[in-house]
Order: C-alpha cells, then sequence, then structure tokens
C-alpha cells in the first residue's frame, strides 16, 4: 500500500520545539549514526540542550556562529541549551536627552550618569556634569571613577568642553556630535573603550536649554554584557533565534529539509521515520523554501492528512465485504452437509 505524503492540516501548538512543514519536504534526524527522515515536527529537548525527536534522534540543522550560520560545516544536531552564551559587546554610542534648566544661576552643576559596556561585558558609569558658565552657556565634564581606570582619589576626567544655545534655547555648539572619545588603562584588562557621544537626532539637539528645571529622560546607549539563553523561536525563515537575558537576539542554527525523486520508494521504519533506498533516491537537502522544498511553521505541527470520513466510509464496504464472503462460506458449508445428509 502506498505511502500517503499529501499536506496534512496546520493548527497552532505554541511550544517553541514544535515545527510543521508546509508542502514538501523531510525533516533530517540521526539517530546511533543512522539517518532517517521525518515530516513529524514534535521535537523536544535532551538533557543536552539538542533539538530531537519523539524516538531521541537529533536534529540535523546548519549551526551557526556569533549569530551566523555556517553551512561549510555540515550538517550537525542543533544545541538549544540554556547554557548557550551572547557575548559582550562594547558600548560605542551614548546619547542624553536633557533639559539644562535656563534660569539657573552661573555656577550651577546639573549631572547625568550613563552606564557602559567595555569589551568584557563590565559596566562603568559615566557621569557628565554641566555647569552654568553665563546666558545659554555651560561647560561639560565627563568622568569616570578613578578606580575603573586602576587609579585613586577623584573621578577620572574623560573629555571636557562647552556647550551654547541659542534665544530659543537650541544646541548650537558643539556643531556636531563629540567623537573620538576614549577610556584606556581599565582595571579589568578590557581593550580601550572607544564611543561617541550623539547630541544630534535627525538634526535635532538632543540637550535644551528652556526654563524649566534640569531633568534627562532614560539614556540610550548600543552596548551590551554577556547573556543567557532565556527562549527560542523556529521562523518561517527556518532560522532558530535565540532571545538572551542581556536583551539581545541571535541566530542559533537553520533547519534544512530533505527531498527524494520518489517519495513512494522510501522505505517505513515505523514512527513516522523513513529511510532512502534505491527506489526513493538520494535525499537532497537544502534550505526551506528552495528546490521547491516547503516551507516551516514554528510553534505548529501538522495534523493526520488521513480523510476520516472517507477511510470510515471504506472501512464499511470492507465490512460488508468481509460479512458477505462469511455467509457464502457458510451458505456453501450448509449445502456441502444438506449433500451429506442426503447421500446417507
Amino acid at each position: 500500500m502506498p505511502s500517503l505524503f499529501t499536506q496534512g492540516r496546520v493548527d497552532s501548538s505554541g511550544v517553541a520545539t514544535d515545527v510543521a512543514i508546509m508542502q514538501d519536504g523531510f525533516f533530517v534526524v540521526q539517530k546511533n549514526g543512522v539517518t532517517s527522515y521525518t515530516r513529524a515536527g514534535d521535537f523536544t529537548q535532551d538533557d543536552n540542550g539538542f533539538l530531537v525527536s519523539t524516538e531521541g534522534a537529533q536534529v540535523l540543522g546548519y549551526p551557526a556562529v556569533n549569530g551566523v550560520v555556517d553551512t561549510e560545516q555540515g550538517l550537525t544536531g542543533l544545541n538549544l541549551g540554556t547554557g548557550t552564551v551572547s557575548p559582550p559587546t562594547a558600548s560605542g554610542n551614548l546619547q542624553i536627552r536633557a533639559n539644562l534648566d535656563a534660569t539657573a544661576t552661573v555656577g550651577t552643576t546639573f549631572p547625568a550618569t550613563v552606564t557602559v559596556y567595555d569589551s568584557l561585558g563590565a559596566k562603568h558609569v559615566l557621569t557628565f556634569n554641566f555647569t552654568k558658565t553665563g546666558a545659554n552657556a555651560w561647560n561639560y565634564s565627563i568622568t569616570i571613577p578613578a578606580a575603573d581606570v586602576g587609579a585613586a582619589g577623584n573621578p577620572s576626567v574623560i573629555a571636557n568642553g562647552n556647550l551654547v544655545f541659542d534665544s530659543n534655547g537650541n544646541l548650537t555648539t558643539p556643531a556636531g556630535n563629540v567623537t573620538g572619545l576614549s577610556v584606556t588603562n581599565l582595571a579589568d584588562g578590557a581593550g580601550t573603550l572607544n564611543f561617541t557621544w550623539n547630541l544630534y537626532d535627525n538634526g535635532s539637539g538632543m540637550l535644551t536649554q528652556v526654563a524649566a528645571p534640569s531633568s534627562t529622560s532614560p539614556t540610550q546607549q548600543d552596548g551590551n554584557g554577556s547573556g543567557s539563553l532565556q527562549k527560542f523561536a523556529i521562523g518561517s525563515d527556518d532560522m532558530v533565534t535565540g532571545v538572551f537575558d542581556n536583551g539581545r537576539t541571535a541566530v542559533l542554527g537553520q533547519l534544512v529539509l530533505a527531498t527524494f525523486a520518489n517519495q513512494q520508494g522510501l522505505m517505513r521504519l515505523g514512527q513516522n521515520n523513513f529511510q532512502e533506498t534505491l527506489a526513493s533516491g538520494q535525499a537532497v537537502i537544502g534550505a526551506p523554501g528552495t528546490g521547491g522544498r516547503g516551507t516551516l511553521s514554528g510553534g505548529a505541527l501538522e495534523l493526520s492528512n488521513v480523510d476520516i470520513s472517507k477511510e470510515f466510509a471504506a472501512m464499511i464496504v470492507a465490512q460488508r465485504g468481509f460479512q458477505a464472503n462469511a455467509r457464502a462460506v457458510t451458505t456453501f458449508d450448509e449445502i456441502t452437509q444438506d449433500t451429506i445428509n442426503l447421500k446417507r
């Protein structure tokens, strides 16, 4: 009896490890060195974090290195364990949205702080001290705690300069972002922290000076410490994307699909698993959505492709045929017995 490979109905399950194939293709799985193929995407994670089928076979795909899929490494089991780490990123840009009180007296100082990260993922708090020096004029000084750079005493000065505002409270000097800022000799052994202070956003100054209390809104910077994997999702683009507790996302791997010249030539192994044969031809493996392969739907499962009403009707026909055959045998037995009795 030929296998039925038509598309089954796909229902959302909400389970991150579930994935359904839309149209043609088979997942590639491997157990004890034996490769097989399946359309059943009700996967789980084993104790080592690998994505596995219900029979414990590892789901194969292309791994990702630093968030980039590397097809040169060949197919391997996809490890989505919680021990996966997102590396730190040193801060390269920061910005402060603030208002400096235009009615403040000369000599008034207003501080603002920004937390940045070095190349090792360690935090450092930079302090921006704004001091009024005259009408529409302020001075700024950027400092870092002395201990952070292996020194003692007062905070170390990174940079200082002047700020000038026009009569409407708009920043005019500096006319652009403050670049070339750096922190060297960090005590934790991290590399030099080079960053830019972005003073403008699409031409508008992020610092203003109007007659209102000096204040800042939440500051921003683009660095982060290292992070541990919290969850992942399988997208329709076949990529497995992880979400880390440092707020970053990164690709963890890519699922693949296999197609065959003759699906009916596959050998059944049971439990929705198949193995290639000479009749099926070798598996042609590649990314979903390419080469006639189907696409994927994460957090969903393909349901049975059996038409229950059709099969139920076929069962009734088969049952009636069995009953008819049974009655024919019974009738023949009765006739035979009557014939024997007549002879006697």
